[in-house]
């Protein structure tokens, strides 16, 4: 599954136990953790915002148009020719490993899970609660057709709570498939799901690359030199899928979460013909506000090339127009 002819595309990341970011900072430790939450000052948010209208996917979408619908946080569903790709499912109460607390959901999911069409392959990012999703993923593997793709060190936990086929990437390796090729590309992060496993696995982004162009989905990143160099491996892509939440305050978030403002000049590096914002309006994860990285977003954005869907809009792009509804 290694992408090139033996050489490493990207640099080393790993010291033999943990993983880490070789070119970004690395992710605050506990001291820092409980100074945020003894000094944090959240933007008051609304328990529960009740303006989702979901949407029902078509089971396939044929020919060169794609099809992206974002159903909430970093959980988005890209159709194209045939093949259904779902990236960071989360249908959950919450973001936690309780079910009594924790993140808990503020919107409801944009596309019903009754009204999901089959999935053939799921991207996970990390491991965090908000992209990892247990409960999810135990559905989705119920169904007996959806390949898990991963990154490095994270097959065996899902595979030990029964959910598979999994495959495990690092960085610069790709899997192809029914004529789509996925790449694992480097992200700004950490991972953990407990107190003692922090950057036992990786995380990353990915390339979805088929003979139209590539789809980049960026995960959960910081700002850094990653996107030039994706830029410059893969050229522009035809959609960039942006995360913009869970950024304040700075000083702690922004070794591993862009703001707005980052995402922007990330779109603008990359290249993007569009881009789509991720990672926010659905769990208040940080001391902003629930919707204030998409007020933003569009103070700072210059143009209507980087989009901001509400749960259960999608957006169908071709190399002729784009439609957004």
């Amino acid at each position: 599954m290694q992408d090139g002819a033996g050489e490493r595309p990207f640099a080393p990341h790993f010291d033999g136990k943990r993983f880490f970011n070789p070119d970004g900072a690395q992710a605050r430790g506990f001291l820092d953790l409980a100074r945020w939450k003894l000094t944090s000052r959240r933007e008051p948010s609304a328990d529960f915002v009740a303006d989702v209208k979901p949407s029902k996917p078509p089971s396939d979408v044929e020919g060169n148009e794609l099809r992206v619908t974002l159903i909430n946080h970093s959980t988005v569903l890209l159709q194209h020719r045939g093949h259904n790709i779902l990236t960071d499912p989360i249908w959950s109460e919450r973001a936690s490993p309780f079910t009594w607390i924790g993140p808990h959901r503020r919107r409801a999911p944009g596309v019903r899970w009754e009204d999901l069409p089959r999935i053939d392959a799921v991207l996970l990012s990390h491991n965090h609660y908000d992209h990892l999703d247990i409960a999810t993923l135990r559905r989705l593997a119920d169904y007996g057709k959806t390949q898990f793709i991963v990154p490095l060190k994270l097959a065996g936990y899902l595979r030990s709570r029964g959910i598979g086929p999994v495959v495990e990437l690092d960085w610069g390796e790709s899997l192809t498939a029914s004529g789509t090729t996925i790449h694992s590309v480097p992200a700004v992060h950490f991972s953990a799901r407990g107190i003692f496993d922090r950057n036992r696995t990786l995380w990353c982004g990915y390339v979805i690359e088929n003979a139209e162009g590539y789809v980049y989905f960026a995960g959960d990143t910081a700002f850094g030199e990653h996107f030039a160099r994706i830029r410059e491996r893969f050229g522009a892509p035809q959609l960039a899928l942006l995360p913009i939440g869970a950024y304040e305050p700075r000083w702690f978030m922004s070794p591993v979460h862009m703001s707005p403002d980052d995402a922007v000049c990330a779109h603008r590096i990359l290249g993007a013909r569009s881009s789509i914002a991720i990672h926010h309006g659905t769990f208040q994860l940080a001391d902003e506000g629930l919707d204030a990285p998409q007020k933003r977003l569009r103070e700072c954005s210059p143009d209507d090339s980087f989009l901001v869907l509400h749960n259960g809009q999608f957006v169908t792009l071709s190399h002729t127009n784009d439609e957004h509804r």
